[in-house]
């Protein structure tokens, strides 16, 4: 993979590629171990999805400030900034247990519990790569390869929630005290992640001859652009509305409270889940090469849906990881073909706007779910009810993906891996 990148990205390209990898380490054991560590200190399932909605509101902050801002007051610097604040929210929960800096650190930092990337960092980023790839036709396949360099690194990031089973075994901490140590590697990766950003070069920033001036958030986009981004958000909110329902520290607490799998099970799970969907990303721009963004986008997500359903009804843990594995071998390939449409469907000082817009929908949709979990495990007791709701939800977004957007093709002409 290396000598991909060396040859389709620039420096900057490859800073990015770095500062995905590192970001997404973080949050592969973040993501396993937050839901799990805030019921050892006692809090309530409504309380815990108030936190998980609580990062996920950072995320829609974030976004909407880099969507407006980021081409202003630079990308470069909103990233040192934003990646100084997960520095932060890391070192609030390696050092309180109190709720309410809890709920706090997961509002001002970069806290991440989905399992996936949603924050404003992705946006920046989704409008900095196209411009480090040196060959246009290969825009599909550098979005497999930054989403499955992210998705190796949140693998091993996933393996590594496994360290808290060993300090107990080891050295007889408390639950609770194990997982501290890795809210503390995630402060100091943030501090890494500053260092990164404060490489990348000028180029970029968007060149612009027009003077700054203010534009409401309507006008960000040109009218020929408003209106598929418009479309594209409405849908990408009910897609990210019902992944909310099952985000991977749900599913990591779903497991531990149906079937008592510990950190140490979970974590090699995860891992191999995380190996089965960055494969994917490949498969998905070779798939999009032959077929198109749009149709490879429907038909691989559909299927993952149908098996997520399947996962809530699993009788026993075998079929359970089984069914949840066939899922995350396709749920994601649609991520690289999104990202991929989405930049090639505006003009080139759109991108950050339209990526940062479409983020937004989902970001904000997906807030609300989480914290709808606790009243909904207790309206309807069957722990499978929030993967019936999510694996529903998600297939009709995919027919109506498929029947609004099947005849428009990106601005190259056609769809190119």
């Amino acid at each position: 993979m290396t000598s991909l990148t060396i040859r389709w990205l620039t420096e900057d390209g490859r800073l990015a590629l770095a500062a995905r990898a590192i970001r997404t380490f973080s949050y592969g054991f973040l993501s396993i171990v937050l839901a799990v560590y805030l019921k050892l200190l006692g809090f309530s399932d409504a309380s815990i999805g108030i936190v998980l909605s609580a990062t996920l509101a950072n995320s829609v902050i974030f976004t909407l400030v880099a969507t407006l801002y980021a081409d202003k007051i630079g990308r470069r610097r909103l990233l040192i900034i934003y990646a100084a604040l997960l520095s932060l929210s890391g070192a609030l929960l390696a050092t309180t247990e109190n709720y309410i800096v809890i709920v706090i650190a997961a509002l001002i930092g970069t806290v991440n519990a989905t399992g996936s990337e949603t924050g404003a960092f992705l946006s920046i980023e989704q409008a900095i790569l196209p411009s480090t790839i040196t060959d246009e036709r290969k825009r599909t396949t550098a979005f497999a390869i930054y989403n499955m360099a992210g998705t190796f690194a949140m693998s091993a990031g996933v393996l590594l929630s496994g360290l808290p089973t060993l300090l107990q075994g080891q050295y007889g901490w408390n639950p609770a005290e194990s997982i501290k140590p890795l809210f503390l590697l995630y402060s100091i990766l943030g501090i890494v992640l500053v260092g990164i950003y404060f490489i990348l070069s000028k180029k970029i920033e968007v060149v612009t001859t027009e003077a700054p001036k203010k534009r409401a958030f309507t006008h960000i986009i040109s009218p020929k652009s408003k209106q598929v981004i418009g479309r594209l958000s409405g849908l990408f909110a009910v897609d990210s509305f019902a992944g909310g329902f099952v985000i991977q520290s749900f599913v990591s607490f779903w497991f531990y409270s149906k079937f008592s799998v510990d950190l140490a099970a979970l974590s090699l799970i995860f891992f191999v889940a995380g190996i089965l969907t960055a494969f994917s990303f490949l498969a998905a721009a070779k798939l999009a090469h032959r077929f198109g963004l749009i149709n490879t986008m429907v038909f691989t997500h559909i299927p993952s849906n149908v098996f997520l359903i399947l996962v809530g009804f699993a009788p026993s843990l075998p079929l359970a990881i089984a069914f949840y594995l066939a899922r995350m071998a396709l749920s994601q390939m649609d991520v690289p073909t999104r990202q991929s449409y989405i930049v090639a469907v505006v003009n080139e000082e759109e991108r950050t706007a339209a990526a940062g817009i479409t983020n937004m929908s989902r970001n904000i949709s997906q807030a609300v779910s989480p914290s709808l979990i606790g009243y909904i495990l207790q309206a309807l007791p069957a722990l499978s009810a929030p993967f019936v709701l999510g694996g529903g939800l998600k297939i009709a977004y995919d027919i109506a993906v498929y029947l609004n957007f099947r005849n428009l093709k990106p601005s190259e002409g056609k769809d190119r891996g």
